[in-house]
């Protein structure tokens, strides 16, 4: 990726080059007398801004000098650009050329105020160029003296002591390591003969346990192999080094006397060595997919049979390692909560029972903060040791998890560990996780508002052909690939949202407050010192009434102001002009507090998701930079005509299941838009859904056709048709069960660029023939009225790109005549990873036969009937679940009255025979209704796994 415009090492400086370039125009060239020093200064800053780029890459050895001129440069680049955007509003609009003797005295005015704006410019500049040199002396003058006292630090990598720890202080150890031995050995204990090599590769974040996890299975099967090495590897493997050692262990010969040679000839001696003898080889801690692809060359495929495992943090290093041999990815759980309390009171007493019942609630709490991480429960409680027996003083600690704890030695153990994450991560990387910094504790993050987010901050740029949004989706996946952020679903057919695990948040809260990055308001037990201006702010108070925003110097230059739940009373926007990013997401914002949001003229992402806000103003449409509008589940009904104005809007998010919002005409206007979610078709003019089909770059659409008119229906096909031709790639439409003009109406030309596709409500009689069409199709959700045929299978099945499916039945009875429709390996599904499937009643009409949907991961069953039917659901389970090889996750939901506890213990044997049987380690959750009262019911979950 190139150099994002903005990152937490270089500040703004690559968009202030880009603004000093754009003064050096032809547009400024008036400005005659600043344009030499405008030269001189692009100059110094491309220097500063490279040498600033590579003294991050070496961020995690840098002395405090390096961060210190680091920082100072950074927040003049915020300053400069600050500056610039000044002067460029001040003369942009001084061109015009006046009639009459009025507009010539206004001229006149604006001749003044030009060159009131050329010496301010002018000056401005003399002063951050002196600024710049007065920095650089600076850390020149002091960088000297540092060669007569700098020391080298040499610590002990804390990973290596999980190698030593003693199986006596393991905690819930002892099912995960069976459950790795059994896929790495046969019955008897000792490795297949019948396939070669067996691997298992340990994925998960830092601090879950994989050295500890991967070594104990080590130290348990090492005995019966005749060659065995553990290797840890490193975030900047040297390879020479890490293949001697392999050939040194794999060889019992000491280091010294493997000769040094190349890597290709180092790989063919440990080939040569192991090609006749059993092995066993762990490499921990693999940092990238190009040190496997090295390492792996070493391994031969022998007959006499061998183990490899792998342990990464990285989930593609995971597919790489399982890809290239076969085998398992093994993603390491969480303890859950009797290990993590076993675990917690064993390092803090000497057993649960002596745990004082004043300290049992606390302890409780902040076990469920650590969430199952067993680096931070111990090193939680090695903080609490020192702290005493006190409750207080627990709380403290508590409420301090998730915002910036308190370093100690104990602590700082862990924040070393997470710190390799952190500083594994390109320059784009880091900032958009340091971003994640702003939002409170235990937040549930919307993917599609954090990217925008993240693009209105300058994060992330077009590239090529792909939009920024589709590079933030790719920046989001890498997060969650690193297991830096952990993904969450609101549900099946609403996108991917994320949380941030507190002690995660803990690293990157402390290292935002570092960098001057982010600003904490109203967060408790959290101190932050301001020395520099504020340049991103998150106020997390809590309260029902106004929070007074004191003005000061260091606040009038903030650019991201975000409020959690509450509201803020500010005196004047003007004073925040150089706002571009406004949240105002689940606060307790009213109409009155957006009444100047039209002068906020650097303003690119607005969000009152969620508030009572109940009309926009219309100034909105002076916001010329804006690029994302969120006004979700508000009182908006309407938006103000001004909207179309908006030349530079890219997405669009209004409109709830409760709330329809009507726009104005002229649409068509708006023709950055990328995003429009979620429009309600009745509500709109004629002149509107003809303009929607004009939207030349809409990428995804959301559009609710119920009750709408059948010359209206014909003017949405028209332009459903129009921007399938175009760029649109996901579109959700809701209409009625007795719709049947898409069936072949809009699909005259088939949308060959759609990649999501979902359609509720409307019941096709049959897969409409269209849908074979759609090669690039990723997600696809359908209902058909009357049954699944085996025509629809072969449909679906052969979509080439397909991974995950949701298909919704009516049919009581299946039609065929075993009673069964056969899923088949002819039948497609090649990358099919989710199916969700509804069947109506208990009687399940599909069977899933050997080698079908063979990359399958994720089933779930939804069975159901009218709620007014009295009789219970009692499904049968035996529809070839044991077929489906790579599945990992089955989901069974009983969408029916509540079933006696009889019956419930008969239908949850049924299913645990099902899982038992599976070669695979399946999660399953049950979920099946509850009687709460007479008259209410909830689900529950019943989490069951396989048994060895």
């Amino acid at each position: 990726m190139e150099a994002a415009l903005v990152t937490v090492a270089t500040g703004v400086l690559k968009p202030v080059l880009g603004k000093l370039a754009t003064l050096l125009g032809d547009e400024y060239k008036r400005f005659k007398g600043v344009r030499k020093e405008i030269r001189s200064l692009t100059h110094e800053l491309a220097a500063m801004e490279a040498f600033l780029l590579k003294m991050s890459e070496e961020e995690e050895d840098l002395n405090v000098q390096d961060k210190v001129w680091m920082n100072e440069v950074r927040e003049l680049s915020y300053d400069m650009e600050d500056a610039i955007d000044d002067f460029m509003q001040s003369v942009g609009d001084k061109e015009e050329k006046p009639d009459g003797f009025i507009d010539k005295i206004k001229s006149s005015l604006g001749k003044l105020g030009n060159m009131k704006a050329r010496h301010r410019i002018g000056k401005e500049i003399q002063d951050l160029k002196k600024q710049i040199i007065e920095v650089g002396d600076r850390n020149a003058r002091y960088k000297g003296r540092e060669i007569f006292s700098k020391a080298v630090n040499v610590t002990v990598d804390p990973r290596a002591l999980a190698i030593f720890e003693h199986a006596s202080k393991l905690v819930g150890i002892d099912e995960p390591k069976a459950e790795l031995i059994k896929l790495l050995t046969d019955k008897d204990g000792v490795a297949s003969t019948q396939q070669q090599v067996k691997m298992v590769s340990i994925v998960g974040s830092g601090g879950m346990g994989k050295t500890t996890l991967a070594n104990q299975v080590y130290q348990e099967l090492k005995e019966k192999f005749k060659c065995k090495a553990f290797i840890s590897v490193s975030r900047n493997p040297d390879m020479t080094n890490i293949l001697r050692t392999l050939l040194s262990e794999v060889g019992c010969q000491d280091y010294a006397d493997t000769e040094a040679g190349s890597i290709q000839q180092l790989i063919r001696k440990i080939t040569d060595y192991l090609a006749e003898k059993r092995y066993i080889i762990v490499i921990d801690d693999i940092w990238d997919v190009k040190t496997w692809d090295v390492i792996k060359c070493a391994f031969p495929m022998t007959r006499c049979g061998g183990v490899i495992i792998t342990t990464t943090r990285l989930s593609d290093v995971a597919r790489s390692c399982h890809s290239s041999i076969g085998g398992h990815i093994y993603n390491i759980r969480p303890l859950n909560m009797e290990h993590s309390r076993q675990l917690f009171h064993r390092r803090l007493f000497s057993s649960e029972e002596d745990c004082p019942s004043s300290l049992v609630k606390v302890s409780n709490q902040i076990l469920e903060k650590c969430d199952g991480l067993p680096l931070a429960i111990i090193a939680i409680a090695g903080l609490l040791a020192n702290t005493g027996r006190s409750e207080h003083l627990w709380n403290q600690v508590k409420d301090s998890i998730g915002r910036a704890l308190e370093r100690n030695p104990n602590v700082e153990v862990m924040i070393k560990i997470l710190s390799l994450s952190y500083f594994d991560l390109p320059p784009h990387l880091k900032t958009c996780l340091l971003y994640l910094s702003i939002f409170p504790e235990d937040s549930i993050i919307e993917k599609k508002t954090l990217i925008s987010r993240w693009i209105a901050e300058g994060f992330i740029q077009k590239e090529g052909i792909y939009t920024a949004y589709e590079v933030g989706v790719r920046c989001f996946n890498e997060l969650i690939n690193r297991s830096l952020i952990q993904p969450v679903k609101k549900d099946d057919y609403r996108g991917k949202s994320c949380r941030v695990h507190d002690i995660i948040l803990d690293f990157i809260v402390s290292k935002s407050i570092e960098e001057n990055f982010v600003t904490f308001a109203g967060v408790p037990s959290l101190t932050t010192v301001t020395q520099g201006k504020v340049r991103r702010l998150s106020m997390q108070v809590e309260g029902k009434g106004d929070s007074i925003l004191p003005m000061s110097p260091i606040l009038s230059h903030v650019r991201s102001f975000n409020v959690f739940r509450n509201r803020v009373n500010i005196h004047s926007t003007m004073e925040f002009r150089h706002l571009r990013v406004v949240d105002f997401n689940d606060s307790l914002l009213e109409n009155h507090h957006l009444a100047n949001v039209g002068r906020l003229l650097q303003l690119r992402y607005l969000s009152i998701y969620m508030t009572a806000v109940s009309e926009l103003p219309e100034q909105i449409g002076h916001l010329q930079c804006l690029e994302m509008l969120d006004i979700r589940y508000t009182m908006v009904s309407e938006l103000p005509a001004s909207i179309v104005n908006l030349g530079k809007l890219a997405h669009l998010l209004l409109g709830s299941e409760d709330t329809c919002v009507k726009f104005p005409d002229g649409i068509a206007k708006m023709q950055a838009l990328e995003t429009l979610d979620e429009v309600d078709a009745s509500k709109q003019s004629y002149n509107f859904l003809q303009g929607l089909g004009r939207l030349k770059n809409l990428r995804k659409l959301h559009i609710d056709y119920h009750d709408v008119a059948q010359e209206d229906k014909e003017v949405i096909a028209s332009s459903l048709g129009k921007l399938c031709t175009q760029n649109l790639c996901s579109l959700t439409m809701r209409g009625n069960d007795d719709d049947d003009f898409l069936l072949n109406t809009w699909c005259t030309s088939p949308p060959l660029n759609l990649r999501k596709l979902v359609i509720w409500g409307c019941i096709f009689p049959k897969v409409p023939h269209w849908v074979g069409s759609l090669v690039n199709l990723q997600k696809l959700r359908l209902h058909v009225g009357k049954e699944i045929r085996h025509e629809d299978i072969c449909i679906l099945g052969a979509l080439p790109a397909l991974l995950t499916l949701g298909l919704k039945g009516m049919q009581k009875q299946p039609s065929c005549e075993d009673g069964r429709l056969a899923v088949s390996g002819e039948a497609g599904f090649r990358c099919l990873r989710k199916f969700k499937y509804w069947r109506w009643g208990d009687r399940m009409d599909l069977m899933f036969t050997a080698k079908c949907m063979p990359k399958l991961e994720k089933l779930k069953i939804i069975f159901y009937r009218h709620a007014q039917d009295e009789a219970p659901i009692i499904p049968a389970f035996d529809f070839g679940i044991e077929n489906l090889s790579r599945l990992t996750t089955f989901k069974c939901h009983l969408g029916c009255r509540p079933m006696a506890t009889r019956t419930f213990d008969a239908v949850k044997a049924s299913l645990d025979r099902v899982v038992r049987a599976h070669p695979n380690h399946l999660t399953v959750i049950f979920s099946y209704p509850l009687r709460t009262s007479d008259m209410t019911y909830t689900f529950h979950d019943c989490y069951m796994r396989s048994q060895d």
